[in-house]
């Protein structure tokens, strides 16, 4: 055998060994039971979810089911806008913001419904009779096999307890056991904040059933029910009128059936209880080891595509709570890695195909009305929680986001019409199970109507990913209809003739100028997301061979709309003027999409903006709210500065209750993140920020190790993907790539961009030739704009770039 074949083998053993040892270590784990929700442990698969406190006297299983929403169909456009919409767009041309503002408020934004919440299930509560004196507590939450597991001790018995969230069988399944026959005694309750029903049939089952609340003025119409059968082995169970009991059990397995009346977003005419029931005979038909082995099994066919080994130190040892608090005084890589799986684990357990796509908070809510109703909020969250789907190697889990898109496009047409008098369809920076396209909760935020354009761009970056043109055919048409709207609602400005959407707003913030007025025109976001989509539609009807009318149309359109600028301080401007202060430390950063997860700003094509992205990104400051925090990782990743990306995910591991009370941006003990409180989307954006840290391929090539951070040395990912259709495992040490594969699934060209020249380091490529360097960027030769320009240069590195060309299968070998 030739040494380099023997080397690349020993390498790949190497990296299955060390990928097996930290995935012995994919465990959340404590030595205390869970007091508050932020300390209890999810599990979910897709539908179902569940939070585990793991108490051994009270134990609550905190339920959800991803339909459980409160209101009914229905529409909250508000169609005074129409006659509105030319006085809105004159007042703000004048620069008379407090009145536009204010008539947006009166005519734009919806009188009938603001948004309905998503709402809890209840609770099931097992109460363990003497339990009170308990030893040698240990939970864990094993993101390996997605089950949460409780162990202590009680008299010289040891008891276990087990509960997963099933896709297979779409129930919950808790197991109780004990190491002395006849141990396992406790009484089932069940409970929820508002009035429901609860009941037993038979000796063996308890049932909650009831109907989600009215909100605003909408009536609550969608009924649910939890069905709760216990089977003990030995012992006994009994029912009285609310709750059944078990005694003198060796083991008892409960079972967790949970339903809606939901059908759609139109229709909620089906049966709960034929749903329950249904679920719950199907689980009833395996054994309790047969379940759990199609869980994992499940489970893992998601989750072990992608393995990350950043190293590991004796912190491992210390509980998961423990290692948080101590994060950013220790050394504690592993903990980065268990957290970038932990959020794949969560997207994995809360959007799964046929399902809802992950709101606010996932599907884990204990609260009839949780903090933003835990909608969609999709002038940034919700597209949040899918930015690892495709680069972490869980495209399935995007398509609940996919299906909610194309009903969007159903409903946002009466939108576009009846309050624009335009084609194509609108959404603005909210929606909800009902599928709401409206604007809401004020102009100051709600007078947004880039949700549509956004939204779209997960569309068809899934394309990219995947090459798939039957897909492409599919989503065609929600791109087309989205950028027909804006062909209609984009308008002159006065001054520079430029085409710009207005009225809208930055989101969420406003100018110094006038900080209680955000209303504006052509603000930065919307130009860089009218380009975006303008410029996939335009891609997509070239690829499908069709509308070359509209192709031409949206060219000539793209013209017109306004450049990125960079302003009076070497910022990229977020407005349309120079209104921009260094003093602005706002959460959203919404002007630098075009950096990220756009592509329109790059070190290497666009440097004066890139420069100018890094000083606005600096003037906004670090610290902030936990999801803000996530989206500056992946920004950091972006600007190629693996150290500062580095320092922001040990600003977001950082526990958010501090020692004096106070609460900051961070992550729950738990790891749930803090905004505060609990949004998932910081989960999600952290975990796309680590890898693009690792690889990057928006940019016209697969960027190996773009943006490493000093703390991790040495280190290896397996798995992740790109775009073109290329799968990529990479091994690193002291710095420096060592090994990498990258597997083509598609064929074609395959462009790769490394910090170290590749040829000579036994560069392989089946079926393909030796690859030759195209051209070498200097370290800092890029034109400078001024001082910052200078500092925002210095973290660059010499690049070389190669050309491959691959067929469907080939893997091209890297290694040193």
């Amino acid at each position: 055998m030739k040494k380099t074949a023997l080397h690349w083998i020993t390498s790949l053993l190497l990296i299955v060994n060390v990928n097996a040892q930290n995935d012995s270590l994919l465990r959340l784990w404590y030595v205390r039971p869970a007091k508050q929700w932020v300390e209890a442990l999810p599990v979910g698969n897709g539908r179902l979810g569940a939070m585990v406190f793991g108490d051994p006297v009270m134990e609550i299983i905190q339920l959800n089911e991803n339909t459980v929403w409160a209101g009914q169909p229905h529409r909250n456009d508000n169609p005074n806008a129409k006659e509105a919409l030319p006085e809105v767009r004159k007042l703000i041309f004048e620069g008379k913001y407090t009145e536009a503002q204010d008539l947006v408020n009166q005519k734009f934004i919806s009188k009938t419904s603001q948004g309905m919440p998503y709402q809890t299930v209840g609770n099931l509560k097992l109460l363990f009779p003497g339990h009170e004196n308990y030893s040698n507590y240990y939970r864990e939450l094993n993101i390996e096999k997605a089950i949460v597991i409780t162990r202590y001790s009680v008299d010289g018995v040891n008891y276990e307890a087990q509960v997963f969230a099933s896709s297979p069988d779409q129930v919950i399944i808790t197991r109780i056991s004990a190491d002395k026959p006849g141990s396992v005694n406790f009484s089932a309750m069940m409970d929820r904040p508002s009035a429901v029903n609860v009941s037993t049939s038979g000796n063996d089952e308890l049932v909650l059933s009831g109907t989600t609340d009215d909100h605003e003025t909408v009536t609550g119409s969608v009924q649910f029910e939890a069905r709760v059968k216990i089977l003990p082995s030995g012992g006994a169970v009994s029912a009285s009128d609310t709750a059944l009991n078990v005694t003198n059990a060796d083991v008892a397995t409960i079972y967790i059936s949970v339903a809606s009346n939901f059908k759609n977003f139109k229709d909620i005419s089906a049966s709960s209880r034929e749903r329950t029931n249904s679920c719950l005979q199907k689980a009833l038909k395996k054994n309790y080891d047969q379940s759990l082995k199609d869980h994992i099994a499940d489970y893992q066919n998601y989750f072990k595509r992608v393995h990350i080994d950043l190293g590991i130190t004796d912190a491992v040892k210390n509980p998961t709570d423990v290692r948080l608090e101590r994060f950013a005084s220790g050394n504690d890589p592993q903990l980065v890695a268990l957290y970038f799986q932990f959020g794949r684990y969560l997207l994995i357990s809360s959007s799964r195909p046929g399902g809802q796509p992950a709101n606010l908070q996932g599907i884990w809510n204990d609260q009839l009305i949780p903090p933003w109703d835990s909608k969609y909020t999709v002038n940034i969250n919700t597209e949040m929680n899918y930015w690892p789907s495709e680069i972490t190697n869980l495209t399935e889990m995007s398509e609940p986001l996919i299906r909610m898109v194309h009903e969007l496009s159903q409903t946002g047409k009466q939108t576009a019409r009846d309050m624009y008098g335009a084609q194509g369809w609108v959404l603005h920076h909210n929606t909800d199970i009902w599928r709401i396209n409206g604007p809401v909760d004020g102009a100051f935020w709600g007078m947004w109507p880039m949700g549509g354009a956004w939204l779209s761009q997960h569309l068809f970056d899934k394309y990219e990913f995947n090459g798939d043109r039957e897909y492409l055919e599919s989503v065609y048409p929600v791109i087309k209809e989205a950028s027909v709207f804006y062909l209609d609602f984009l308008v002159e400005d006065p001054q520079h003739k430029w085409l710009v959407i207005c009225p809208s707003v930055s989101p969420e913030n406003a100018p110094s100028a006038h900080p209680e007025y955000s209303i504006s025109a052509g603000t930065t976001m919307d130009n860089q997301l009218v380009f975006d989509l303008f410029t996939k539609t335009i891609k997509a009807a070239e690829i499908l061979n069709t509308d070359k009318e509209l192709v031409i149309q949206i060219k000539e359109t793209i013209k017109r709309l306004p450049p990125m600028q960079v302003g009076r301080w070497g910022q990229l401007q977020e407005w349309m003027y120079d209104w921009d202060n260094e003093d602005d430390h706002h959460r959203h950063v919404s002007h630098l999409y075009g950096l990220f997860p756009s592509n329109q700003i790059s070190p290497y094509r666009t440097t004066q903006l890139f420069s100018a992205a890094k000083t606005s990104l600096l003037a906004r400051g670090d610290e902030s709210t936990g999801w803000s925090m996530g989206w500056k990782v992946n920004l950091w990743a972006r600007l190629l500065d693996g150290d500062h990306a580095y320092k922001l995910i040990t600003d977001q591991l950082t526990p958010s209750v501090q020692p004096d009370g106070r609460q900051r941006g961070g992550t729950y003990p738990n790891l749930f993140d803090a905004h505060p409180p609990f949004q998932i989307d910081g989960n999600f954006g952290c975990t796309s920020g680590i890898a693009e840290m690792l690889l990057q391929s928006h940019d016209g090539a697969i960027h190996l190790l773009p943006a490493l951070p000093g703390a991790w040395e040495k280190g290896s990912v397996k798995g992740l993907k790109a775009r073109g259709g290329f799968e990529v495992d990479i091994q690193w040490e002291n710095g420096e790539l060592v090994m990498a594969a990258i597997k083509s699934s598609l064929g074609g060209n395959c462009r790769l961009r490394s910090y170290i020249p590749l040829k000579g380091k036994g560069l392989k490529i089946a079926h393909g030739q030796n690859p030759n360097p195209l051209f070498n960027i200097p370290d800092t030769k890029a034109p400078l704009i001024n001082s910052e320009a200078t500092q925002a240069f210095s973290s660059l590195r010499k690049v070389y770039e190669y050309d491959l060309a691959t067929q469907e299968g080939d893997i091209i070998q890297i290694s040193k």
